[in-house]
């Protein structure tokens, strides 16, 4: 009797780590260039870019990259663009529009040809 309860508990524990391993990662990785030129396009672009479903944003100010990890079932990265679009920023798939970029502070007017800090 012992070795039969034995016998099935193991099969339960393997069918169950089996299935553990078959489940598709949910958090994606993506990285693209977003306009911006100081350190409040930077707080303007991560904050944009935290929307429900991401994990995590970073923009570098030198290169122009966020980097973002969110969950796929949740949200597109489309959607991350679209945020990003609201706030004022242009991503590499798609601009913001022409009210969105002028709510931006003149010193965040990267389309006018301000340099980069």
């Amino acid at each position: 009797m012992f070795k039969y309860i034995f016998f099935v508990l193991s099969l339960s524990f393997l069918a169950v780590g089996m299935n553990a391993q078959n489940k598709p990662s949910k958090n994606q990785k993506s990285a693209f260039m977003v306009d911006g030129v100081c350190g409040m396009c930077k707080k303007r672009i991560e904050s944009a870019a935290l929307i429900p479903g991401v994990k995590y944003a970073e923009w570098d100010q030198k290169s122009g990259q966020l980097s973002v990890i969110f969950n796929d079932q949740k949200i597109d990265v489309a959607d991350i663009h679209q945020a990003i679009n609201k706030a004022g920023h242009d991503t590499q798939v798609s601009k913001a529009d022409s009210a969105s970029y002028a709510k931006l502070p003149h010193c965040c007017a990267y389309r006018d040809g301000v340099e980069k800090h």
